[in-house]
């Protein structure tokens, strides 16, 4: 996308209202259709992102549209999808603690709509690359699709794959992200791909998945090996009545991480005396 001006092809955040809004791609030519008018893209296309629209026919809707430049929350939120999908402020989360940066190789298990894809591949960019794999046909069309909309499909890769079964081709990567119902399966198998101090980072909606994916990590040699729970609180804020909103999304998911290290066993704290010693106090001080 354009810093400056929208393109054809662009996707932008088309929003009506607080409830009403829309992620849509512009093309020349073609129209937005609601029940409150029809938007035609080519009044957006050549303008900068921060304006507003206005629905046609003028005259009887003219219902003022505001286009915004979509950021990665909002391809979480509002894209197109079919499965449950992981929230911004977990999806904040697995950044800051996978480490994911710009350059960054990361591959996903369990890309689903490709929301959370979308993220990482937005931050990978210009030089890193996520490769995300799936099993489920309906899945692989969904992301791509929504990928190729969110024109990252130069940083991200869709993939048919079993990270259970398959053997892929890929070493020393920097972080493996999991969503998928049993991601204490994949780790020692996903082990070799992470280079050392690489960082695994599993989404699991149930604490019993939880404390087998961390048994596991421990069992396959992985450190500072932590889990957390976000809970995201939005405020209503009016004049003379500003406190917590009375609806809010209680819980959606635990995030697991740990690192990669190499294992070796302490040769000098951890040894043990060959038979017994007794110490002596002779000669000592002691306190009367």
């Amino acid at each position: 996308m354009s810093d400056r001006l929208i393109q054809d092809n662009d996707l932008v955040f088309l929003i009506l209202d607080e409830r009403r809004r829309w992620l849509v791609q512009v093309e020349k030519g073609k129209e937005f259709h609601s029940h409150l008018g029809i938007i035609k893209f080519d009044d957006i296309i050549g303008n900068t992102f921060g304006t507003v629209v206005f629905s046609h026919p003028h005259d009887t809707q003219g219902y003022k549209f505001y286009v915004l430049k979509p950021l990665p929350s909002d391809y979480v939120i509002y894209m197109g999808r079919k499965t449950q999908i992981i929230y911004p402020e977990d999806a904040g989360l697995i950044l800051m603690y996978s480490g994911i940066r710009p350059g960054s190789k990361v591959i996903e298990a369990g890309c689903g709509s490709g929301a959370l894809t979308c993220i990482l591949g937005t931050y990978v960019q210009p030089n890193g690359h996520v490769y995300s794999y799936d099993i489920r046909e309906k899945s692989l069309r969904t992301a791509k699709r929504n990928i190729t909309r969110a024109n990252l499909h130069e940083f991200v890769s869709i993939n048919n794959g079993d990270i259970l079964i398959d053997d892929l081709d890929h070493e020393n990567v920097d972080s493996v992200i999991l969503d998928m119902p049993q991601p204490w399966m994949a780790i020692s198998k996903v082990k070799k791909y992470l280079k050392f101090s690489g960082v695994l980072v599993s989404f699991s909606p149930t604490i019993e998945q939880v404390k087998k994916t961390t048994f596991a990590l421990q069992e396959n040699d992985f450190t500072e090996i932590y889990t957390y729970e976000l809970i995201k609180r939005t405020m209503q804020v009016k004049e003379n009545a500003t406190r917590p909103q009375v609806r809010m999304i209680g819980h959606t998911g635990y995030i697991t991480v740990g690192r990669k290290i190499l294992e070796i066993k302490n040769p000098y704290r951890e040894r043990k005396p060959k038979k017994f010693e007794k110490v002596s106090l002779d000669g000592m001080p002691l306190k009367e």
